[in-house]
């Protein structure tokens, strides 16, 4: 079972429910997700069968996984795809895209991960947890390896919590992430198979996010200064052969703009029941397609074994289910969100002695009006971009947590689009019309940029639409799709942009993994980006108020009370409006007859439990 994807994260659940765990006490036992709201889920998928989590085994010394689904045959492959240009990295510490953290994920386990269906805390690389007062004393699993055979232990722990996380190498959300009170949490080795975590305080997703890769502290360490080149580990030139893996696959071939292909780790530490070493299929194809017509293509050719199916392609294949040879799941909304972000940042840099804004003062203005921002919210046909774009298979959104997320604000019920309201707002802020054109009190014509990844036909379709809706309201938009890493240098590192859509990977668990986009300081605090590294003193009133929500949202342990301020910063971003969001699209996908122990999940998706995956062709049409 994989960590849920993306990302990975939510309330705690302190007691671990595998065979062998040692839990004490500290009146947190009874403290879980709410599952009852997970299965009220209007738009969650209908489970039949539940999954239950593998227990432990021990096996002439060895704490093996053991799978509870039916065993299967070995062999087989299974294709997929990805579109766009593939990944930029396997690191999984340093990766930026949704591409890249999937592939990562299929090599590297971490020391816990989530039941795809409750949502529950639960044992990978770790055997059990004792909680003690603020520490958390982890048991690793004895007698498991890496790919190439060395012994997974503590060391490898404390080296990736340490040596890379906490040191602030690659992404720093997960470090940024764990801060409590200005502190980040100690680590410390008890012996070769032990570690201790510990706490300033009681901090309610702690758990789960343990569930990041543990690094192979050997094959990193094995040359000088691994630090200074910390970046070029794992990258796309990399030789297959010498990747150090503990996931159920590990990297088999990189062929740029073609494929990605993985084959099965011999040395994986779960089993089926019958003791024999899973994962079942032999290889992971990941094909590189340039677009979703050519994704389609190729799943008709069958030459894929599974599709995510856009909203006008649905019915079609629904239609055709039965005399097929694949299966139709509905896995309700996506944890992801779609949006315009407003690029508030006021702040300049100095070349020669002189200001270079990051954006036009005048632009500043405009973008910093709450007036202009809801402007364009009210402007935004949301209902036309469902069905023109999703085909029907989405619903408009008004907040920043997905319609799948545990924690969603059902409150906020959004509005239909009005162009009167949106001329209203203008109006409050001095904003005039001359020849249907929009202007400002001090006579600037309103014209800005808008961007997106360029070959990502979804969100250019809809940057063509908002640059349509937002004429209706005089500003001139001019549309530019842009290379993806040119985008994101410039959210990162240029910080030059009006406006851009994009979309994040959410989890529908814990909104605390958020907290690097929507906390002042944030790396990806993307409609007000401040440099990393530097005191942050120039917050608006709204920003403190976010920054004191999620501070206390993390040490709130009642999930009641957790959602309470939850609920407050979506209202706060949904009144203040600086990421106007578009729609929650329904994830719909078709995947072969052939493929069993095929579990689907709203909370996981549909192969999250890739390695307990196998090929049965037995009653299947051809």
């Amino acid at each position: 079972m994989k960590r849920i994807f993306y990302v990975i994260l939510a309330i705690l659940l302190i007691a671990i429910l595998l065979k062998g765990c040692v839990h004490k006490d500290n009146g947190l036992s009874g403290y879980m997700i709410d599952v009852t709201s997970v299965r009220k889920n209007p738009y969650a998928v209908k489970i039949n069968q539940p999954y239950s989590n593998p227990y432990t085994k021990t096996i002439d010394g060895v704490d093996y996984m053991v799978s509870t689904l039916p065993c299967g045959k070995f062999g087989g492959k299974f294709v997929t795809s990805t579109i766009g240009e593939g990944p930029k990295t396997f690191n999984p510490f340093t990766s930026t895209d949704a591409t890249s953290s999937s592939m990562a994920d299929m090599m590297y386990d971490g020391l816990f991960t989530s039941n795809p269906m409750t949502g529950k805390v639960v044992p990978k690389l770790a055997k059990s947890v004792e909680m003690k007062g603020n520490r958390y004393i982890i048991h690793l699993r004895k007698g498991i390896k890496w790919s190439d055979g060395v012994p997974i232990t503590a060391d490898d722990v404390i080296f990736t919590w340490k040596d890379i996380i906490f040191a602030g190498l690659g992404n720093t959300s997960t470090r940024d992430s764990m801060i409590i009170d200005g502190e980040i949490p100690t680590i410390k080795k008890i012996d070769d198979y032990t570690v201790e975590f510990s706490i300033k305080k009681q901090f309610a997703p702690f758990l789960r996010m343990l569930s990041v890769s543990i690094a192979p502290k050997h094959y990193f360490t094995k040359q000088k200064n691994w630090q200074k080149n910390f970046d070029r580990f794992l990258s796309t030139n990399i030789n297959p052969d010498t990747i150090v893996t503990s996931g159920a696959y590990r990297l088999k071939e990189y062929v740029p703009a073609q494929r990605v292909v993985f084959e099965r780790n011999p040395n994986y530490y779960e089993i089926n029941k019958n003791g024999q070493k899973l994962p079942y299929l032999d290889k992971i194809v990941y094909l590189i397609v340039g677009d979703l017509n050519n994704q389609i293509l190729k799943f008709e050719a069958k030459e894929l074994d599974e599709i995510s199916l856009r909203g006008g392609d649905v019915a079609r294949y629904k239609a055709k289910e039965y005399e097929s040879d694949y299966t139709i799941y509905n896995l309700g909304p996506d944890t992801g969100t779609m949006f315009v972000a407003i690029n508030l940042n006021r702040r300049f840099s100095q070349q020669n002695g002189v200001k270079k804004y990051f954006v036009n003062p005048k632009k500043q203005v405009w973008f910093n009006d709450v007036n202009f921002r809801k402007a364009i919210d009210y402007a935004i046909d949301r209902k036309s971009m469902v069905q023109n774009i999703a085909n029907g298979m989405a619903s408009p959104l008004f907040t920043a947590e997905s319609k799948n997320s545990i924690f969603y604000n059902k409150s906020l019920v959004g509005h239909e689009r009005n162009l009167l309201i949106a001329k209203s707002y203008l109006k409050k802020s001095g904003f005039y019309y001359k020849n249907g054109k929009l202007y400002d009190k001090n006579n600037n014509r309103v014209e800005f940029d808008l961007y997106t990844n360029a070959g990502n036909t979804e969100r250019e379709a809809l940057g063509v639409m908002v640059k349509q809706d937002l004429a209706d309201i005089g500003m001139q938009v001019n549309f530019k799709p842009i290379e993806f890493n040119s985008l994101v240098n410039k959210i990162t590192n240029s910080y030059d942009w009006d406006m851009i859509i994009l979309g994040l990977t959410g989890s529908s668990l814990e909104p605390h993994n958020g907290k690097n986009v929507w906390y002042s300081s944030g790396p990806l605090h993307i409609f007000n980006q401040r440099p990393v590294n530097k005191p942050v003193t120039d917050r608006l009133s709204w920003e403190i108020k976010l920054d004191n929500i999620f501070d206390k949202a993390a040490l709130e342990l009642n999930f009641k009370s957790r959602k309470k301020y939850y609920d407050e910063y979506q209202r706060i971003i949904y009144n203040e409006a600086p990421i106007v969001y578009l729609y929650s699209p329904i994830r719909i996908y078709a995947i072969r007859r052939k493929f069993k122990n095929i579990l689907p999940s709203s909370l996981s998706g549909l192969t999250y439990n890739i390695e307990e995956i196998y090929i049965d062709n037995s009653g299947v049409k051809k």
